[in-house]
């Protein structure tokens, strides 16, 4: 098998998985709270990079980081997943899965507007085109179809999606200055997260046994959503001879997902999502315009 097969093979397995993950946080918020699951997916994910850093030999590299390595990863594990994954728990539990999906993939929109002032970034028409686009994508997938009645599902719970892509969006950007192997800084940044997960879970809720399910949910978003997919996009990119055709794989996802939240969550998928998933994808086509 040559190696573009193998970088097409690894990113279909980081979409699929990542096609999963909406149904997943659905049914896990069924037996826990957003704080539990994240907790629990946390330390899953935690352990699960760990040993991937094991089996790569570069364990010992999360000891050789530099002062400023361990101050940025702080403030990377206090925005992914802290923070990041906190809101956007909440707002699955919120809205139906079918809403909160699509709203988290204009993210990509955000993180190109906030280049603009953190990064120095010049702002073309194809992005306002694509700002445009993919929100009236939004808000007809927020209002069912009904988009000039301005009648919400849930007015806080798309504020929370949206909030989510903006948390998002700033830890990319922050990212760029990491120049570490980009697993073993991930594994930092999910270790500089646990206090802060650990402190608010303790600060808002009551301790408890964890139920089965619940702990079945947290291993199965932190292991796959949070550990693996990453790594199998990371190797994908690093395998392929062209970036733009690996890339072109994520806009599978949204479609697989709404399978997904169809058949295993049996949500009646509506019209307006699938339209307002169209412009949403439409959007993001946009900015790959030259």
């Amino acid at each position: 098998m040559n190696t573009q097969r193998q970088a097409i093979l690894f990113g279909l397995g980081a979409v699929l998985l990542w096609s999963t993950v909406a149904t997943a946080f659905k049914l896990s918020l069924r037996y826990c709270t957003p704080i539990e699951l994240l907790l629990y997916s946390s330390f899953f994910s935690t352990l699960v990079i760990g040993a991937i850093l094991s089996f790569q030999h570069k364990f010992h590299l999360v000891f050789q980081c530099s002062r400023r390595e361990y101050r940025l990863s702080l403030l990377l594990g206090m925005l992914s997943p802290f923070l990041y994954y906190l809101i956007l728990f909440k707002a699955y539990d919120l809205l139906p899965a079918q809403q909160a999906q699509p709203i988290n993939y204009t993210w990509a929109i955000t993180l190109s507007l906030l280049s603009v002032p953190l990064l120095k970034q010049r702002i073309g028409w194809q992005l306002w085109l694509a700002l445009v686009v993919s929100y009236c994508g939004v808000v007809i997938i927020s209002t069912e179809g009904d988009p000039f009645s301005l009648h919400f599902t849930d007015p806080f719970g798309v504020t929370l999606a949206l909030v989510s892509t903006v948390i998002w969006a700033l830890y990319w950007i922050y990212n760029t200055r990491d120049k570490r192997d980009p697993v073993v800084a991930l594994f930092v940044n999910f270790l500089c997260s646990l206090p802060f997960i650990l402190v608010y879970y303790l600060l808002t809720s009551e301790l408890r046994i964890p139920p089965a399910n619940a702990l079945l949910g947290g291993a199965y978003v932190g292991t796959f959503e949070m550990g693996l997919s990453f790594i199998l996009w990371q190797m994908a990119m690093k395998l392929t001879d062209n970036t733009a055709r690996i890339s072109n794989l994520i806009f599978l996802s949204p479609f697989l997902s709404m399978v997904f939240i169809h058949f295993l969550l049996g949500e009646e998928i509506l019209p307006s999502t699938f339209i307002g998933l169209i412009l949403i994808l439409a959007g993001l086509s946009c900015q790959r315009i030259r």
